[in-house]
């Protein structure tokens, strides 16, 4: 489950890297949808070194908050070139089509994974903590 997080934040990292070269700063959006993360994964880390619960679920809670700064750029980049009335629907419509970079396409698709992840071991250790 580690993997998964680094493998998200380091192709994150590089869409930011992207973003920086091309000119841009700060948009609260993505600085928070930085930043959850982030500080999810160190909860992660957390979580694994000291198998107390609240690291995971927080780091979780966290994650929620990543990915819906993380839809609301994907549908804002979406908008930027199908136009300012596309809805959400088509946004995921554009990844799953493959109409967006791969990166982009990877980052988003992936989300899902650490996020169902996340949730299955949260669940699981609640569930072994419990007895």
């Amino acid at each position: 489950m580690l993997v998964f997080w680094i493998i998200q934040v380091s192709v994150g990292i590089s869409l930011l890297v992207s973003w920086w070269r091309h000119g841009r700063r700060g948009a609260a959006v993505i600085i928070t949808h930085v930043a959850s993360v982030v500080v999810g994964l160190g909860l992660w880390i957390a979580f694994l070194l000291s198998s107390a619960l609240w690291p995971a679920w927080a780091a979780f809670a966290l994650l929620n908050v990543g990915n819906g700064f993380g839809d609301a750029m994907l549908v804002g980049r979406h908008r930027s070139q199908a136009g300012p009335t596309a809805s959400y629907l088509s946004a995921i419509l554009a990844v799953v089509k493959g109409w967006m970079p791969p990166r982009v396409t990877f980052h988003a698709l992936f989300a899902g994974v650490v996020y169902f992840s996340c949730l299955g071991v949260c669940l699981g250790a609640t569930v072994a903590a419990l007895g």
